[in-house]
């Protein structure tokens, strides 16, 4: 650190509260600058303007897949199973009686929710991945 700029540092150490908010203002007229300091959350915002994404993406296709069959539910949810995949009834039992399954591939989130909708209503355990 030179000379100069120790002088300086030994004499800001010894200003007072008030001496010292005054230089920061005068600063701050001369220098045209802002010395007020930013709140955290907008610092962090424009972090993440940057190419750091701190969410993942947002899946546009799911899979609806068939977890679990109560035995009492099994014929309630064969038909429904038949009505979304055009099965036929021996397809249909084979396909319930083999859980996990998937029901549908690369649905939309919006789709998949209507169909889980339906296996659970049923009486399904279904998930959505």
């Amino acid at each position: 650190m030179s000379v100069k700029t120790f002088e300086i540092l030994e004499q800001l150490k010894s200003l007072t509260l008030l001496e010292t908010s005054e230089l920061v203002k005068q600063i701050e007229v001369t220098f045209g600058v802002d010395a007020s300091p930013k709140p955290l959350f907008y610092n962090s915002i424009t972090h993440l303007s940057d190419d750091h994404s701190p969410l993942p993406p947002v899946p546009t296709e799911v899979n609806v897949i068939l977890d679990h069959v109560p035995a009492e539910k099994k014929i309630a949810i064969l038909k429904v199973v038949r009505t979304l995949m055009g099965l036929g009834l021996k397809e249909a039992k084979d396909f319930v009686e083999s859980v996990p399954q998937v029901v549908k591939e690369a649905v939309t989130p919006e789709v998949a929710e209507e169909i889980k909708q339906q296996l659970e209503l049923a009486g399904a355990g279904v998930s959505v991945q």
